[in-house]
């Protein structure tokens, strides 16, 4: 696309809009404001001529208001008022008049009636190559405005996420485009799992865009999606979609996912309950027989076979009380240096001693990465008494054979 053109005819230059949807009411809640051209060959994205750096600073910013007005003026023709506007700007544009442009445009709509809380301005935090201290005092005085700050693209840069954190927007924007990639699954999984942990600790609502399946929708819902965005739900457009348009569809769907959901909790359950009983049966079976903890998880690995790959005993404060059985090339061998070894620094682990030792029942873990065998395993823990916990660590094979692999 040839700059000189777009700025010779920016009669051709106009908004188009891409819908928004919530989680909680299965309707549009606002839009993302898109700069098009009509060329001789059809309409166009914007998005390279915005992000080409070559092109002047005035160009770019004169082209980026008019596609704002000619929106803000359309929200303001509408009878709803209660949509929410995402309207894109380049972070280090922004910064050279410290935002005062882009505020003055908007203080001119809210003489007109525009509510500005009705405002996200939406920002590319990984672009930015200012002071991020500046830039954060900048987003903080903006929101004394009303508007609200969402940082997108954040599937694609995990590295930064103490930048983010700084920065403390109201929405995380996380694009989905690397879950289409196989290989990059698990990577992406425990990206999205920081992501969440951090938007839970700053506030942030998350907003999962570039959904173009509904495996990607049912993994944005899974993940704490409040807000969907992507070619799936509704492609850009000159006009808006009405606003209850996949409010059916939507809520077919998630019931879809929660029958899913349900279905494998009660796998789990089902899974935990077994192994509650199994447990129980063979430490009254051995309890009294041995006179130590490794002869006790000797024996338990022998009954175990078909289920797990290493089991240890630990004491309630994480120091482990028997050396390791683990399973290699389908013989057990026991490994007597992790005797002592203290596993408290582990996520939930002091927190899950408490609830075994109060509910005097076993505990299912999450899905997560074994840090030895870099395998995919759920770890069974068990009281034996008030002072000691059993841990199995499941092999693989077993959670696939018994859907409880995902």
């Amino acid at each position: 696309m040839d700059a000189l053109d777009v700025m010779a005819n920016l009669q051709n230059v106009f908004p188009y809009y891409q819908a928004i949807f919530s989680a909680d009411e299965h309707c549009v809640i606002g839009y993302e404001v898109l700069g098009r051209y009509q060329s001789e060959t059809g309409v166009v994205s914007l998005g390279p001529f915005f992000r080409d750096e070559t092109i002047p600073e005035e160009f770019r910013l004169e082209v980026d208001e008019l596609v704002t007005k000619k929106a803000l003026d359309y929200f303001l023709s509408l009878d709803d008022y209660t949509l929410l506007i995402f309207l894109n700007r380049d972070v280090n544009l922004l910064m050279l008049d410290r935002a005062e442009s882009f505020l003055q445009l908007l203080l001119q709509y809210e003489t007109r009636g525009l509510s500005l809380e009705r405002v996200v301005l939406e920002i590319n935090e990984h672009h930015f190559k200012g002071d991020l201290q500046q830039l954060s005092h900048l987003l903080t005085y903006i929101r004394t405005y009303g508007i609200k700050i969402a940082v997108d693209n954040i599937g694609e840069h995990s590295s930064n996420l103490e930048r983010i954190g700084l920065l403390s927007p109201d929405i995380l924007k996380i694009d989905l485009q690397q879950l289409r990639t196989t290989s990059m699954y698990q990577a992406y999984q425990d990206v999205i799992y920081s992501i969440s942990l951090l938007a839970r600790k700053i506030g942030a609502t998350l907003l999962y865009e570039d959904i173009e399946t509904s495996f990607q929708l049912q993994y944005a819902w899974r993940n704490g999606g409040r807000y969907y965005q992507g070619y799936y739900l509704a492609k850009p457009s000159a006009e808006l979609v009405p606003r209850d348009m996949l409010k059916e569809r939507l809520r077919q769907e998630c019931h879809h996912f929660i029958q899913q959901e349900k279905k494998k909790l009660e796998t789990l359950y089902r899974i935990s309950e077994q192994f509650q009983k199994r447990l129980a049966t063979l430490l009254a079976k051995y309890n009294k027989k041995v006179s130590n903890f490794d002869e006790l998880i000797s024996l338990l690995a022998n009954e175990l076979n078909d289920v797990c790959f290493r089991i240890y005993v630990c004491d309630e404060d994480g120091f482990q009380k028997s050396a390791n059985m683990f399973k290699r090339n389908d013989r057990w061998e026991l490994q007597p240096q992790y005797y002592m070894k203290n596993w408290s620094w582990r996520p939930y682990f002091l927190e899950n001693i408490i609830r075994m030792r109060s509910r005097k029942r076993g505990i299912l873990s999450d899905l997560y990465a074994d840090i030895e065998t870099g395998e995919t395993i759920r770890t069974y823990s068990y009281p034996i008494d008030d002072q000691h916990y059993l841990f199995i660590d499941l092999s693989y094979s077993y959670l696939f054979e018994h859907d409880a692999h995902y």
